[in-house]
């Protein structure tokens, strides 16, 4: 099928934008694959060090005759999705074996839970725990003692940490290793209304908490369609996980042959083998395009406009919300997972999942077939679901058509004709406005604002009935900058009340709503941010605010002399408690959303 021209387009955008990165960043891998740190170039301590305590393993290791899987790990038993990886590098060390290979745990990075975390002060810490990952990867791989590695991450900023940390060591050829969803739980609308009412004060903490256990009760990754799993998506897009891995079930017999065939796979791609394929090379440009076309495509998270910029600038590419843009007005929505469907990603994967999601977009020209994948000949090979074939593993081709239409559609007869991830600004600044969550009908709102410093004051208002009528609501001095750029998922349910009850409502921020945003018309990321001057800082309450997601605008509709002769409000005091004074250095050091909001790239000039 031939490319959609608007792909091509953005594809070609990006790669001239790139050029001076992409090179430098080519040139610094083909030299630390050349000249870097590696087993043969360690000192006789230095090697000694590395495999002390390694067992069987000790006499391959040493004597250079085998190559050696470096595993970075995200485990914790705290958290559901993360729980299973705590017996994966035993098993892992024997599949190794199975390949001729050796296998060492090279260091483990955090993993925090933003479903833990929401609405609490250790939100704060959220976007910068990426920045965190990525350093602590890099720790991990520093020891040169890996011809490859294995990711073993799945939710919201553990998988983009461990990406941007990998790509600075792109010459390793790397597999991103997932641990799968758990099974379905409680209905997902049932979980919604227990919530609504609880927010309404119809029901107490106990029914609460009774309906959030019964759909979050075991382990694997939370079953909406969020950030966790729209990352399990990009990885198969951009061809870097064992096909068909990402929504297999943790604990089944599918499940290990994969992760089993994804340690295989690493012995024949890795440094040593006939067949390599180095990280950096694997992500390039077109890989990058194919993310955020399956992110348009399946509405994925909103936390991707941030989080695709930041891994693109560690591979050495640029893009931008423009890009973006510009190709959610060509992509076709194709999938409706809750929150904006009735489905969760247990029954996407049963209407034939990310296999016919891939399948569908080559044919209609949408995705970059041709990119190197981890697995063989190009993407065509992740349009296959994996199955068992005695012991092993066979792949089939893709279902000729969705299973459930309620859940996927053909590219040809799409829920609606765009992405739904559109660019807003105009006065106000740049932001991200996520229209394939919100009805229609909805698009367009135009409000008095009400301005607020802390989400909690939001609460607190909506308690007291004073947010009762048409409003835009605004809560700034929630950027990078600021304080960190927390989500504020928990404004979904008041805010959803409020649109219940009749009245016309939205969000403008320069915060970060949620991978799971939904219904209510949310303006989020909104750049420059409040602090520093940013243009949010200077509504006032009572301003008229427009945002609408047809002609992608937002703006405060103020007359222009008063506009510009407005001084920005002070932004609040920072706030200690719960580490957040140890992320100083970093808020200080932040870029904008749009660049991705990291410190660490900021500083290394990426």
């Amino acid at each position: 099928m031939t490319l959609h021209p608007a792909v091509e387009a953005v594809t070609a955008r990006i790669i001239e934008r790139s050029k001076p990165g992409r090179a430098a960043y080519l040139d610094l891998i083909a030299r630390e694959r050349e000249s870097g740190v590696d087993r043969p170039n360690l000192s006789c301590g230095n090697l000694a060090h590395g495999f002390a305590a390694s067992g069987e393993d000790k006499p391959a290791i040493r004597d250079g005759s085998a190559m050696n899987i470096g595993i970075v790990t995200a485990y914790n038993d705290m958290l559901s999705a993360h729980q299973p990886y705590g017996r994966y590098p035993d098993q892992m060390k024997i599949w190794a074996r199975e390949a001729g290979a050796t296998a060492q745990v090279a260091g483990g990075v955090p993993a925090m839970c933003d479903g833990v975390t929401q609405g609490q002060r250790g939100m704060e810490l959220s976007l910068f725990s990426r920045d965190t990952i990525a350093l602590s990867t890099a720790v991990a791989l520093s020891h040169g003692m890996f011809e490859s590695a294995a990711l073993l991450g799945i939710c919201d900023k553990i998988v983009p940490g461990l990406l941007i940390g990998a790509l600075r060591f792109g010459h390793l050829p790397t597999i991103l290793v997932p641990a799968g969803p758990m099974p379905s739980g409680l209905a997902n609308k049932e979980k919604q209304r227990v919530r609504q009412l609880y927010a309404e004060g119809k029901v107490g903490r106990a029914e609460l908490l009774e309906a959030e256990s019964a759909s979050y009760h075991g382990a694997g990754t939370c079953t909406f369609y969020g950030t966790a799993n729209s990352n399990q998506m990009m990885m198969e897009v951009m061809g870097l996980h064992i096909p068909g891995a990402a929504f297999v079930n943790p604990g089944t017999k599918l499940r290990q042959e994969l992760t089993r065939k994804a340690v295989h796979r690493l012995a024949e791609i890795g440094w040593d083998g006939d067949d390599y394929r180095p990280l950096g090379h694997c992500v390039d440009e077109k890989a990058i395009v194919n993310a955020a076309v399956g992110l348009l495509a399946t509405g994925g998270s909103t936390n991707h406009v941030i989080h695709l910029p930041a891994i693109s600038r560690a591979a050495g590419i640029t893009i931008d919300w423009e890009d973006i843009d510009k190709l959610s007005a060509a992509v076709p929505l194709i999938a409706r997972v809750y929150p904006n469907g009735s489905g969760d990603v247990n029954h996407f994967q049963a209407a034939g999942g990310m296999a016919y999601v891939i399948a569908t977009l080559i044919d209609g020209g949408l995705l970059h077939r041709d990119i190197l994948t981890v697995a063989g000949r190009d993407l065509a090979d992740y349009a296959r679901d994996p199955k068992l074939d005695g012991d092993g593993l066979a792949w089939v081709d893709a279902p000729a058509a969705p299973l459930d239409e309620a859940m996927l559609r053909p590219h040809s007869n799409p829920f609606q004709p765009d992405g739904g991830m559109r660019l807003v600004q105009g006065n106000l600044g740049r932001g991200t406005f996520k229209t394939s969550a919100v009805d229609r009908e909805r698009w367009t709102i135009e409000a008095p604002c009400r301005v607020f410093d802390d989400q909690d004051d939001v609460i607190r208002a909506f308690k007291a009935g004073e947010l009762d009528r048409d409003v835009v609501v605004v809560v700034r001095f929630q950027g990078p900058r600021a304080n960190g750029m927390p989500e504020l998922h928990k404004l979904t349910p008041p805010l959803g009340v409020l649109q219940d009850k009749g009245f016309r409502v939205a969000l403008v921020t320069d915060g970060r709503m949620s991978g799971a945003s939904g219904k209510v018309p949310a303006a989020i990321h909104l750049t420059p941010e409040a602090i520093g001057g940013g243009p949010i800082g200077r509504l006032r309450d009572g301003d008229p605010v427009r945002l609408c997601g047809h002609d992608g605008s937002i703006e405060a509709l103020v007359d222009p002399a008063e506009w510009a002769a407005r001084e920005p409000a002070a932004p609040p005091a920072a706030q200690q408690g719960t580490g957040r004074e140890l992320f100083a250095f970093m808020r200080q050091g932040a870029d904008t959303a749009e660049r991705g909001g990291s410190a660490m790239l900021a500083a290394a000039g990426l």
